[in-house]
């Protein structure tokens, strides 16, 4: 239990999750592939213009999955951010390929396309971006240069379900796209995730290696009398009740982001001349980028002035946290071939970024709170 009075996050809850939860009990199916799984995917296939969305136990899961599709073997190189949670480069290592640090820009914090194309190889496999805090990558220059190089591009979009770039969903525009519902995330069911499949041709393979490489799902709908093992595979289908909880709050995403937008729009007006005075600064949106306001952060001058403010709101109830640690200087990471100075905006801002409460539940009075105690720093 948080000890806090205002803490970083706090799941939201719509009021129909147990009941949709006592239906699915009642309906007696309880593992993968249900109605509410089936519900689902429907509603993110259809919110996404996407052929296949396949729920997974969690984001994590679905970036392995497209590990899995594209049939990695040691030697392959992927390119991925240092700036990221270490799924998204678990996933590929886990498949023998050596992960390639691309540095971030420092606006957006989000993958930097203008030193994509130097680290291309012969080797690379696979392009994996993550649309930091909701605001998209640079899609149309990112995609360019990798449909130059015939290289697929997998959209680690666990902070931006319903963002857009240039009006086009978040997630839309990779062979793959990974999803996250967990606790953390805008829409919950504590843990679980998505894979979306772009690109047609990985469609059946991808219900396949979910199903633990057997084609359960052509014997399902009929078009084959028995299922066998086809493929390699493992077990990526979420139970169905964690699928009713879900389902509950894709029902009124529309109302979580708006009010959510409302604490985000909240946070960048009342802290805007206080930031700027003290050499602080907010988050950058592109005006070509609309975000879910899945996050709001304060980049401190340093490390120093991190710490000190993330102690100071503490000391007055408020728990505000830090954000992801270089990949590329992990043990894991320097073992892999990374080197300190080789992603400098990535090793300055993971120093200086601070998050600030922001959930579907925080209160006006809460939030006037929060601004007050910051600008008290």
């Amino acid at each position: 239990m948080s000890t806090y009075r205002i803490p970083f996050n706090r799941a939201t809850l719509t009021g129909a999750e147990l009941q949709y939860i006592t239906e699915a009990v009642a309906r007696m199916h309880l593992a993968g592939d249900g109605h509410f799984t089936c519900q689902c995917s429907a509603f993110l296939e259809r919110e996404l213009s996407a052929p296949k969305v396949l729920l997974t136990p969690s984001c994590t899961h679905a970036l392995e999955m497209s590990a899995l599709l594209l049939d990695l073997t040691p030697g392959d190189e992927v390119i991925v951010p240092s700036f990221s949670f270490v799924s998204t480069v678990n996933a590929y290592v886990l498949r023998g390929a050596t992960p390639v640090f691309a540095d971030v820009r420092p606006d957006t914090l989000n993958l930097d396309e203008r030193t994509l194309t130097a680290l291309i190889t012969p080797r690379t496999k696979a392009i994996v971006l993550v649309h930091y805090a909701g605001v998209g990558c640079e899609m149309d220059e990112i995609m360019s240069i990798a449909g130059k190089h015939d290289i697929p591009v997998i959209e680690d979009n666990a902070h931006g379900l319903f963002g857009r770039y240039r009006g086009r969903p978040l997630g839309n525009f990779g062979a793959f796209a990974t999803l996250s519902f967990h606790e953390t995330k805008n829409l919950t069911c504590g843990e679980g995730g998505a894979l979306v499949v772009n690109d047609t041709q990985f469609v059946e393979r991808a219900e396949i290696l979910r199903s633990k490489g057997t084609n359960r799902a052509r014997f399902l709908r009929g078009q084959v009398d028995k299922y066998t093992w086809v493929d390699v595979g493992s077990s990526y289908l979420p139970s169905e009740i964690s699928a009713a909880f879900l389902f509950a709050q894709l029902e009124r995403w529309e109302e979580i982001q708006q009010r959510r937008r409302q604490l985000w729009d909240r946070y960048a007006a009342e802290l805007a001349a206080w930031a700027s005075a003290i050499d602080i600064r907010p988050p950058v949106v592109p005006a070509h980028c609309d975000h879910p306001s899945h996050l709001f952060y304060l980049l401190m001058p340093d490390l120093e002035a991190r710490q000190r403010m993330i102690a100071h709101l503490a000391d007055r109830g408020v728990n505000a946290v830090f954000h992801y640690q270089p990949l590329h200087l992990s043990e894991m990471g320097l073992a892999r071939g990374g080197r300190r100075g080789a992603c400098p905006v990535t090793e300055s801002i993971s120093d200086r970024l601070v998050r600030l409460p922001l959930y579907h539940g925080l209160t006006e009075e809460d939030q006037s709170y929060v601004i007050a105690a910051i600008q008290a720093f």
